[in-house]
């Protein structure tokens, strides 16, 4: 029930709860910790982050829910395979305009909140937001575009890459609020526009749940269970968690761990195992490339509930933090909290002067090296298995 003290929120989230998307989770978090001060409502997509519908989903366009006191608005959108370009897009498309129509089922408004993603679109519906209920606009970007899809050569369109860049400068231009999550970003937001009328742009970091992600001892018993389900026990474990996508130059990051021979041991006599836990893009390819080389020193995991994800994170003795070259002030992987949290060193891939290499190297919480510099990516792994 609406308390009429409090000021009206829109949210427009691409992913919510269940969803395992890292954005799905911090809107979540951060929705949950402003009822005190807010109404909020959440207008995103059925559960289908992994690209498959529950049945209970399939029949009415929109669904309404309301979980912690977070009023919902779920989209019926069509599966989809991550691998293919055209299915995505389809469900993105429908989800957009399906947004903009529930937008029409609640309200009236006193702030609206958006993500950049989908990538573009996401902007764009904060500012119809703002126009049809007369709020003030607070655009988040988690990830700029279309900076991420030209470095990492999603696209080589010209005119669509001019038109996406158009169209998200409109947005950040309509926003009362630039929200960036690095100190690389917020650079990002003056280049894009010269340092010349740039938009009010503040830096609030990504986060992660201390009271649910947090250090637990080697003997705990959902840890061990863990590692049993894996075939893990008893091994050395450097784990990547997270989406196993275009972003970060994994298939160039396993002929690194190719290098390293099946049966190698660290100097506590553990067999080195690298786990991948999570799917995405590249997810196939790289399984493939573990049977074509016989990489028996590789696991693939799926990904795990939000409940057990502390389990899987405290299961690593090491775990990889990643971008691909090019994604400097492009995008800032938020998994960097979650291992944090748990208090596991990491193995960095990340480019100089971007937020989770200065956090990582004020907080000496790891190596890092340069996305493409794979020797220095070899020794990194090496001075952690002979160090342990």
């Amino acid at each position: 029930m609406k308390d009429n003290n409090k000021k009206n929120l829109l949210i427009y989230a691409h992913y919510y709860i269940p969803d395992v998307a890292s954005t799905g989770q911090i809107i979540k978090e951060l929705a949950e910790g402003m009822l005190d001060k807010f109404n909020i409502t959440v207008i995103c997509v059925v559960p289908s982050y992994t690209g498959i519908i529950e049945k209970k989903y399939k029949t009415q366009k929109y669904y309404r829910e309301n979980i912690n006191g977070v009023d919902i608005i779920r989209i019926r959108v069509p599966e989809f395979t991550k691998s293919s370009k055209k299915s995505r897009i389809k469900n993105i498309i429908i989800y957009f305009f399906g947004a903009i129509f529930a937008t029409f089922k609640v309200e009236k408004q006193d702030y609206v909140f958006s993500i950049s993603q989908p990538p573009i679109l996401g902007g764009m519906l904060g500012v119809f937001g703002k126009w049809i209920k007369h709020a003030k606009f607070i655009y988040n970007i988690q990830d700029f575009n279309p900076e991420q899809t030209m470095a990492v050569g999603y696209s080589k369109n010209k005119l669509i890459m001019n038109l996406m860049m158009f169209l998200d400068k409109f947005s950040c231009r309509r926003s009362n609020l630039i929200i960036t999550v690095g100190r690389d970003l917020v650079e990002t937001v003056n280049k894009r526009f010269h340092n010349k009328k740039v938009p009010k742009t503040v830096l609030i970091n990504n986060w992660i749940d201390e009271k649910q992600i947090y250090p637990l001892k080697k003997d705990n018993e959902k840890v061990k269970e863990f590692k049993k389900k894996y075939n893990l026990e008893n091994k050395f474990i450097i784990m990547y968690s997270g989406n196993i996508g275009l972003y970060y130059d994994l298939e160039n990051i396993f002929k690194v761990i190719e290098k390293i021979i099946p049966g190698t041991k660290t100097s506590d006599g553990k067999e080195v195992v690298f786990a991948f836990v999570g799917a995405g893009t590249s997810l196939e390819n790289l399984k493939r490339y573990k049977e074509e080389k016989n990489m028996d020193n590789v696991e693939f995991i799926p990904y795990q509930d939000k409940k057990d994800l502390i389990y899987s994170l405290n299961a690593a003795d090491v775990h990889w933090c990643i971008n691909a070259k090019g994604i400097k002030g492009v995008s800032c992987p938020s998994k960097y909290y979650g291992i944090a949290a748990v208090g596991k060193p990491i193995l960095g891939v990340l480019e100089e002067n971007t937020e989770v290499r200065f956090l990582i190297e004020e907080t000496k919480g790891g190596l890092v090296s340069n996305p493409g510099d794979y020797d220095a990516i070899e020794k990194n792994i090496n001075w952690f298995i002979n160090c342990f």
